[in-house]
């Protein structure tokens, strides 16, 4: 199926692991099952890109062993080459990650090197470089810190049952010193996952820097399930410390979150990239059914990545939040409509493209909302009196997995315009809304390619912009190396 999501060719699929940018191209590593279409023996999968767009799937990268999975971590560019796992005039990627002893139930920390730019990787013969005796530490974020105190590593990683956060530093990625924990603080209903940190100025002004830490929830997410979570503070090389202290748990909603849809976790961002620029990709899926989605039987394969997505911070209503701004494909424009008054259904598009990116504005002019239903596969609904937007993706979720079928929601309070970019595979929706700053992302059934239409609620509204561009198949196709 050709997708705008970067997906395997086969097999299983999770987290994205060891993002970064190195001679031109993103590189995007990632749980795999070499051997099936259902979770296990992990290992790094690959694929990589020059545009964040057209992804070229490569041979596995780092394979699991006898003696361990490879789970989660990251990749840096060593290029002082502190590990000393460098050659003569040519700078290591190193990646860090989790050796995953399932029958011991033990996790430690480990490392690999690559000298030809991260096609191929060998495994550090003093693995593993951290270990603390536990059965659910993992998920390290490397990074390289410079302060008062100097230069060095900095990782990020969790004791995921215990809701924790935590902090070391190092000199040359092989020797790890403990700095400090974060948690348990906000959301704590389920494992903590797939932390990150790093740093982003306030409405791109240097002077002000905030801090963003990401930290995946499994279940216990806002929309049930699988989410993730994010906290703005600062960061002193040794101490994360939010700008809105929480107590160990709090309501849901009193938290703020990357993704308010089913299907949008343990998102990470790029490493290589300039200071005040961050991507993130995440996995699209949940955990509540991710291994029950249906497959093909001649090429089963299970897992997705939702779009790249520029993050930045902006400080609206009073608070600082994160922006995600997608990063998609060409498009070319086949339906425009402007100025259009719709109480009751009204058909805006007889028929979607399998691939596409929709433009909407509308001003509700005294009604009580709007209701977009997009062929059937789901509707966005829009309440003045809540303030809410909500994605029903009930209508067609007869033939996907118990549980899959339900209704997210997310508030952008009171507006007399809303305005919303959508993305539209043929299996999936990802809905930013507010600038970007409240995000909606669902998996949905497979699409027979029916139109759109609106409605008012309680009287009529207008449509100030509906425009759609198709995505050709050109635009996402990619090649396996």
């Amino acid at each position: 199926m050709s997708s705008m999501h970067f997906r395997p060719a086969r097999n299983w699929m999770n987290d994205p692991n060891g993002l970064v940018f190195h001679d031109g191209r993103y590189r995007l590593y990632f749980q795999y099952n070499p051997e099936g279409a259902t979770h296990g023996f992990m290992s790094w999968g690959h694929a990589s890109s020059t545009d964040l767009v057209r992804w070229e799937e490569h041979p596995v990268a780092i394979r699991y062993t006898e003696e361990h999975e490879i789970f989660s971590g990251s990749v840096v560019l060593d290029e002082p080459d502190t590990s000393g796992l460098g050659a003569p005039e040519k700078s290591p990627l190193v990646a860090v990650f989790t050796l995953a002893d399932q029958v011991g139930r033990h996790q430690a920390q480990g490392i690999a090197s690559s000298l030809d730019g991260g096609l191929t990787w060998r495994l550090y013969d003093g693995n593993p470089v951290l270990d603390r005796g536990s059965a659910d530490f993992r998920d390290p974020k490397v990074f390289r810190y410079s302060g008062p105190a100097g230069a060095y590593w900095v990782m990020v990683a969790v004791e995921a049952v215990e809701r924790r956060v935590l902090l070391y530093r190092s000199d040359d990625l092989k020797t790890w010193t403990y700095l400090s924990d974060y948690g348990p603080r906000g959301a704590t209903g389920g494992v903590w996952e797939c932390p990150d940190l790093f740093p982003l100025a306030v409405d791109g002004d240097p002077s002000e820097v905030r801090w963003v830490l990401l930290i995946s929830l499994n279940p216990g997410g806002i929309a049930g399930g699988s989410g993730t979570q994010y906290v703005i503070g600062s960061f002193d090389g040794v101490r994360f410390t939010p700008d809105e202290p929480m107590p160990p748990a709090v309501p849901l909603e009193a938290c703020d979150w990357v993704d308010h849809g089913r299907d949008c976790y343990a998102g990470v961002t790029f490493s290589g990239l300039p200071d005040d620029e961050r991507i993130l990709i995440a996995w699209m899926s949940n955990w509540d059914y991710a291994g029950r989605l249906p497959v093909d039987a001649e090429t089963p394969q299970r897992g997705a990545m939702t779009l790249a997505r520029r993050l930045t911070l902006v400080r609206t209503e009073g608070r600082v939040r994160l922006r995600q701004e997608p990063i998609g494909p060409q498009t070319t424009t086949i339906a425009e409509l402007a100025d259009v008054r719709a109480g009751a259904p009204s058909t805006l598009i007889e028929e979607l493209s399998e691939r596409c990116r929709i433009e909407l504005s509308v001003r509700l002019d005294g009604a009580d909302g709007f209701a977009l239903d997009l062929g059937g596969a789901a509707i966005l609904d829009y309440s003045a009196d809540s303030g809410s937007l909500r994605l029903d993706r009930r209508p067609a979720a007869g033939a996907m997995p118990d549980g899959f079928g339900s209704i997210e929601e997310v508030r952008l309070g009171a507006r007399e315009r809303v305005e919303l970019v959508i993305w539209l595979d043929r299996d999936s929706i990802e809905v930013f809304a507010s600038g970007g700053t409240c995000t909606i992302t669902d998996l949905l059934p497979e699409r027979d390619g029916a139109g759109a239409s609106i409605a008012g609620r309680g009287g009529s509204v207008l449509i100030e912009r509906f425009v759609v561009g198709a995505v050709s198949a050109t635009e996402v196709k990619g090649r396996t190396a």
